[in-house]
């Protein structure tokens, strides 16, 4: 009989201990993770294929037949549509103004340190608090800011323009409130970013010639790319579960004009349509991943590049 060498035995045991140090810090946060995260997904998932109404009771299965309706009923196809132009906006125009301010503030203007923390205020304010600001103080018809300054050019015609009560204004409305929120954080992302653009570098560029437009376009937007990538994941996965700003002003009004996928979800657990909620957020989930993977995929290039 071949007996195991004293040397192989310790090794296995020191590895054995090894995976037991690792396992006993690992054991809650896993558990917890598992408990809070991962159960409930897969619970989800299940849901969406049921009918459950939420009260206790048998729970029917019903394959994809949510889905079908989903893909039937308009005001899904109005969320969509919705959260679609919610992402469009959100990658273009708090991108190109937060980018434009950071350009800005970099450098050295009069009180700079004033102007970025008056520009991330609004991130600090809850969105609730924005959301009554804005539908209050913004866009309320006959006491808003903005129908009194368009009263100063259109007389008292402009005390009717109905900013959230208004099928054709309602979501642009939401969505220029949110834009004002998320502007500061986007400045904040790329200040950090031009930290570490290389200054050197900038400064060859200028010795051969290069300034202002042509400098930013082929020397310091390339640098910031990946900045660039993290921001517009960012505003992808923001535009996707937006849902405060919709409920506290719109509830997704009028005519669903404003709903999107997330306060659709919401209306529907509202209504004890659990299951059909469900398959709202699995389809949510599913968009999700899809810009996950793309995000993943760039910074695991970027990491190899390097």
């Amino acid at each position: 009989m071949v007996q195991t060498p004293i040397r192989t035995v310790n090794r296995q045991q020191r590895a054995f201990n090894q995976f037991l140090a690792i396992f006993s810090f690992l054991a809650v946060p896993l558990l917890l993770y598992t408990v809070w995260v991962i159960y409930p997904t897969f619970r989800t998932l299940y849901l969406s294929l049921t009918d459950w109404d939420g009260l206790p009771g048998p729970i029917n299965f019903v394959g994809l037949e949510n889905f079908q309706r989903l893909i039937t009923e308009e005001p899904f196809q109005k969320s969509i549509v919705n959260n679609i132009l919610w992402i469009i906006v959100f990658i273009t125009v708090p991108t190109s103004l937060g980018l434009g301010l950071a350009m800005v503030l970099n450098t050295e203007v009069k009180f700079d340190r004033f102007l970025k923390v008056a520009y991330y205020l609004p991130l600090v304010l809850a969105t609730v608090v924005a959301a009554l600001v804005w539908a209050r103080g913004v866009y309320s018809p006959r006491e808003g800011l903005l129908n009194s300054f368009l009263a100063l050019f259109m007389g008292d015609a402009a005390y009717k323009i109905q900013w959230l009560g208004d099928p054709n204004l309602a979501i642009w409305s939401v969505i220029g409130a949110a834009v004002w929120r998320q502007v500061g954080y986007v400045m904040i992302l790329y200040l950090a970013g031009l930290k570490t653009v290389d200054a050197e570098v900038l400064e060859a560029a200028k010795m051969d010639g290069a300034e202002g437009w042509t400098l930013f376009r082929y020397m310091v937007f390339p640098m910031l790319a990946p900045v660039t990538t993290i921001v517009v994941v960012i505003s992808v996965i923001d535009s996707l579960r937006s849902f405060d700003m919709v409920n506290i002003m719109t509830r997704g009004g009028p005519f669903d004009s404003s709903n999107v996928l997330a306060n659709y979800m919401y209306l529907s657990f509202e209504d004890y349509r659990m299951g059909y909620a469900a398959s709202i957020a699995v389809v949510l989930f599913a968009i999700s991943l899809v810009f996950i993977f793309f995000y993943l995929r760039e910074v695991m290039r970027q990491e190899e590049g390097q």
